[in-house]
C-alpha cells in the first residue's frame, strides 16, 4: 500500500509541475511580445484556432496530436512538451530532497522563475524586469517566512530577510562591476544589465554564500560552453551570448548540491586540525 501511495504522490507532483510548465510556455512566448498571459486562451499561432482542453494536457496533448495542429496540421514545437517535462522533473527532484516543507514550495517557485528567465534570454537576449523584480520580492518574502515560521520568531525572520537583502545587493554589485570592468577591457558590453538583476534575484533566494557558488558555477559552465562554441566555429569571439541560462543553471545546481559542494570544498581546502 505504501508503494502505491508513494507512486500516486510522485505522479501528482510531476503532473503539478508539468501543468505549471505549460503555463511557463505561455509566459516564455507572450511576455517578451507584451501579450496578455490570460487572454486569449491557448491557440495555434498559425491558424489561430483555440485549442481544446484535451489538447492542452501537459506532455500528452502534444503526443496525441503527434506534434501538429489539429486544424491546420502545422508543426508544434517540441519545446512545449520538453519544458513541461523538465518542470515536472524539477518538481520531483525538489520534492525528493525537501519533502513536505515550505522549502519545497519555495524552490518550486524559484526554479519556475529561473526556467522562464533562462528560455526568454535564450530566445530574445533579454531578461524582463517584471520577472527579475517580482522574483526578487517573492524571494525576500520567502526568506522572512522561512526564518519566522518554525518557532514564530520575528527576530529570526528579520535576520533571514536581511541575509536575503545582503545576497541581492551583493549580486547586483558584483555583476555591475563585471559589466564595468569587462567594458573597459574588451571595449564593449561584457554582460547585459538584466544579468545583474537576475543575480540580485538569485541572491535574495540563496543568500550571499550560495549566490557566490551559483555565480562561480555559471561562469565556469559559461566559459566552457562559450569556448567550445568558438572552437567549433559556432560563435565568434565578439558575438554576444546569453548568460542568463548559465546563471539559472548555476542557481539550480546550487539548490540541489550547494550544501554538498561547499562542505566538500571546506573539508578539502580547510581541514580541521
Amino acid at each position: 500500500m505504501d508503494f502505491f501511495i508513494e507512486l500516486t504522490l510522485n505522479i501528482f507532483v510531476f503532473f503539478l509541475g508539468s501543468c505549471l510548465g505549460s503555463f511557463l510556455n505561455v509566459v516564455i512566448y507572450r511576455l517578451p511580445a507584451e501579450l496578455s498571459l490570460l487572454y486569449p486562451p491557448s491557440r495555434c499561432p498559425k491558424c489561430l484556432n483555440q485549442l481544446k482542453a484535451y489538447d492542452n494536457v501537459p506532455v500528452f496533448g502534444w503526443l496525441w496530436l503527434r506534434g501538429r495542429c489539429r486544424y491546420c496540421n502545422s508543426k508544434i514545437s517540441p519545446r512545449y512538451p520538453l519544458v513541461e517535462t523538465a518542470t515536472g522533473i524539477l518538481f520531483l527532484l525538489v520534492f525528493w530532497q525537501f519533502g513536505f516543507s515550505l522549502q519545497t514550495i519555495a524552490f518550486w517557485t524559484f526554479l519556475c522563475w529561473l526556467l522562464a528567465l533562462a528560455l526568454i534570454d535564450l530566445d530574445t537576449m533579454t531578461l524582463p524586469n517584471s520577472l527579475t523584480q517580482s522574483g526578487l520580492i517573492i524571494g525576500l518574502l520567502f526568506q522572512f517566512i522561512l526564518g519566522f515560521l518554525p518557532n514564530y520568531n520575528l527576530t529570526q525572520g528579520i535576520n533571514q530577510l536581511i541575509a536575503g537583502v545582503v545576497g541581492a545587493v551583493l549580486g547586483i554589485w558584483i555583476f555591475d562591476l563585471i559589466i564595468i570592468v569587462g567594458s573597459m577591457i574588451f571595449g564593449q558590453a561584457a554582460m547585459g544589465g538584466g544579468d545583474a538583476k537576475l543575480a540580485a534575484m538569485m541572491g535574495a533566494w540563496l543568500g550571499w554564500k550560495y549566490l557566490l557558488l551559483a555565480g562561480f558555477l555559471a561562469c565556469l559552465i559559461g566559459s566552457f560552453v562559450g569556448g567550445a562554441a568558438i572552437a567549433l566555429g559556432l560563435l565568434s569571439r565578439r558575438q554576444a551570448m546569453p548568460f542568463g541560462p548559465f546563471l539559472a543553471l548555476g542557481a539550480a545546481i546550487t539548490v540541489f548540491l550547494g550544501e554538498l559542494i561547499l562542505s566538500t570544498y571546506l573539508k578539502v581546502f580547510f581541514p580541521l586540525g
